[in-house]
Formats: C-alpha cells, structure tokens, sequence
C-alpha cells in the first residue's frame, strides 16, 4: 500500500531502492506517528472535516495502536511503504471509510517532520538526562578527590600541578557547555510543522495553533514553507549537539587511556571491567574507552555528514532527506550508551594517591616557586631566572605545599557554582509541558 498511488504499478527494482530502509527506521517514529495523528484528528473534527462519532471511533483504534507501539510491538507489514501508510491501513481494515479521512489536510511530508520532531524531542530528553547523569558522576567525583594531586600536561609534556578534582571538574563543566547547546536544539524542534502539508499548507481552515497546544510544542513553525524547510536543518542542528557531547566524552576517553597505562598509572579498573591478551596474561585493555573514543569520534564526523546530503538543496521536500534517519537515529543511540557505559566505568574508577611525590615530578612545582619568590617581593622575570637556573643545575628543591585560591582553581573548585550552572541549563529545557500534553493526547 502506497498512499500516493494511483492505477500505476511501480517498478520493484525502483520500489527497493526508492524505500530503502524506510520501513526498518519508521519503525522508531510509530508512536509518535500516533501521536500526530490523535492531535490532528481532534483538530479535524473542530473544523467539521470528521463528525465526533467518527473522531471517538478514530481516537479508539489510534490508542490502541499507540500501546502496541508503546511495546514495540507495532509492525510494518510486507509491501507496505511506511509508518503512515501502516497507520492508515490498520485504522481503514478496522473501521471502514473512516480510516481513509484521517489524512484530509496533510502530506507525508509534514507528517514525517511532526513524527521526526516529536521523536527528536523524546531523544533529546534521554539524552538530557544521560549526560546529566554523567555531570553529577564527574562533580560527586570532583568533590571526591579535590585534595588529591596529579601532574597537568601541555604538549604531553609534564606542566604544572593538577588534581583529580580539577580533571573530574572540567569535564563536568564542559558538559554544562554541551547541554547548553543541546537545549537550544530541543527549542528549534519543539515547534511544531504540522499543517504545512506538501510545503505549501492548505485550502482547509486548519487550526495550527490547536495542533500545537495538543502535542504541547512551545510554538508553531508559522510560515508552512519554512516548516518544510526544517527537514535537514533540525537534523544539523541536533548532529551539532551531539558532537559536542561527543566531543567532550571523546577527549575524556583519551585521557583515561592515557591514564590507566601503566607509564602513568593514575587510575584503575576492576578485572571485570577490563580485557586481556590472547597471548600477554598480564594485559588489562581499556577497551570500553577505546571504543568510546572511537564511537565519538565518529560522531564528531555526523554534522559533514548531514551537511553533505542536504547541501544545496533548493526550498521543499527532497527524498535526499530519507537517508537523514539512517545517519542519526543510530547516532543518537551510540552517544546515549556511549554515556551509560561511562557513568558505569566511572563509579568503578579507583585513584592512585601520591603520585605528584615521585622524583620525576618535581618540576611540577616549578611555578609555584617562581610565585612565591613574586609573593616575597622579587620582579617575575627575575623570579622566573631563578629557578630557570637551579633547574639547570639540578639544584632545584620542590615544595609541595600548593596555595591555590581564585576561583576554579586548585583550592577552590567552585563546583557549588557549576552545579548552578547546569540547574538553570535543566530548566530551560521545560520537558514538562510536552509530557503533560501527550499524556492527555493518549490517555
């Protein structure tokens, strides 16, 4: 079943192609392909296009089909094209005539970006709350070990003196950074595109606004060109979000490679977290990490990737769209366990205390020096001359008595205000609303 088809049998060679994996990756948009239908059928019947007989019937059958998608237990059946076609067809087989008017003032084409913008909005929740979970690991584990010293590194070089709690810090921080993208994204897609049909809107005195109100989207894509123009642009835009989350776990992966090798030996895991050598019985491989790595990195590629399919293209509907899905639905659960798995590793991470006392660390502490000779009086430059030279002659004597207070430093993490930070991040996303609306849509 095709909704667009006419008297003409297609191609089949055509048909394989043209649908490619459609059908598999619609499977992910069912419930929310419900979803708009409920919405637009109630706006339907306001507009006089459905009697409220109909609409209860309609309502009935569509819940039904909700929890079985719910479940995931919904199914595209063989030779039927897509989501919308299986929508339409179940609903058709159980109530006649009635089921063929549920499309009256819609195209696939605003059915799919209110399917996809419903979806993405779900996606961006989870995985709001992913990374959160993620952030308040790294914070707890921040307050955790603030007192405990490790070496900071510029150009792999030994730099300057760190500490665990500034290592966990910065990566929680970023995170805040990330999520603060992430939620300018959940705004771009909680508009709602429904009504603009083909590209082009309708001759029906559709109510937008109740459609919009329904599904508890923040606001309406007005113009129905532009909302058509949303396909590929909410899908850049979400690609964007996730590489930068990817883009921060990506570098802490590294860092915990880096780490656990037994040249640093800063960090550990459990037997069990870790794998060994066919060959070497002493092997403990972070394999997780290196393949966190690997994973984000591939993320970071997805904005060229979406880039690629949609450059160029002129206002409308394009099929080039289609393959969209088979680039970030996956995406976005490979970042989503990506996430999890590092939460997990982290909670199992043990610290090695007194690394920074090892001889090969000493220089470490070089600026400081320098910094207490300033405190005393001495012109920087001279300061800095000073213990240049008795690093040169090797008579250079370390104290390891750090005094570090201004904020985000050594002593003094600041993570009550970066806790801060990601609290108003969290209520700007307002996840609420939409929750509220679509259990009333289904209840």
């Amino acid at each position: 079943m095709k909704l667009w088809q006419k008297d003409t049998q297609i191609n089949q060679q055509i048909e394989n192609f043209t649908v490619g994996k459609d059908r598999e990756l619609d499977l992910w948009l069912a419930k929310y392909d419900i979803l708009g239908s409920l919405a637009h059928i109630e706006m339907l019947e306001s507009i006089n296009l459905l009697e409220k007989e109909e609409l209860s019937q309609l309502q009935v059958e569509l819940k039904k089909l909700y929890k079985k998608a719910a479940k995931g237990d919904f199914i595209i059946e063989d030779g039927i094209e897509d989501v919308h076609s299986q929508v339409e067809l179940l609903l058709t087989k159980a109530l006649g005539d009635v089921g063929k008017k549920i499309h009256s003032g819609r195209s696939r084409n605003d059915q799919v970006l209110v399917d996809l913008r419903l979806f993405f909005r779900a996606e961006i929740k989870e995985l709001a709350e992913t990374t959160k979970d993620l952030f308040e690991t790294y914070l707890e584990l921040s307050d955790k070990h603030k007192a405990t010293l490790m070496p900071g590194y510029t150009h792999l070089q030994v730099a300057m003196v760190s500490s665990f709690g500034l290592w966990f810090g910065a990566y929680a921080e970023s995170l805040v950074d990330d999520m603060t993208l992430l939620q300018s994204v959940y705004k771009i897609v909680n508009q709602n595109p429904l009504g603009s049909a083909a590209g082009y809107g309708s001759s029906f005195p559709l109510n937008r606004t109740m459609t919009t109100e329904l599904l508890g989207f923040e606001n309406l894509n007005y113009n129905v060109v532009h909302a058509q123009m949303g396909r590929g642009k909410s899908e850049l835009f979400l690609s964007f979000a996730l590489a930068a989350i990817a883009s921060t776990l990506g570098k802490f992966a590294m860092d915990a490679c880096l780490y656990c090798n037994q040249n640093y030996s800063f960090i550990s895991f459990p037997d069990e977290l870790t794998t060994g050598s066919s060959i070497m019985p002493h092997k403990k491989n972070p394999d997780v990490f290196e393949l966190i790595r690997a994973k984000c990195n591939k993320l970071q590629s997805l904005p060229t990737e979406i880039s690629m399919t949609i450059n160029n293209l002129p206002a409308g509907y394009h099929r080039d769209f289609q393959l969209l899905k088979e680039s970030l639905f996956p995406a976005i659960e490979d970042l989503k366990s990506c996430l999890e798995i590092a939460t997990y590793m982290l909670q199992n991470m043990s610290i090695k205390e007194g690394i920074v006392a090892h001889e090969k660390y000493k220089y470490l502490f070089s600026v400081e020096t320098v910094n207490n000779l300033v405190l005393s009086g001495v012109p920087f430059r001279d300061a800095y001359k000073i213990v240049g030279k008795e690093i040169d002659s090797g008579d250079f004597t370390p104290d390891l008595d750090v005094q570090h207070t201004h904020e985000g430093s050594l002593g003094n993490l600041c993570n009550e205000e970066i806790q801060g930070k990601m609290k108003q991040v969290w209520k700007g996303f307002k996840f609420g609303k939409a929750e509220k609306a679509i259990k009333n849509l289904v209840k």
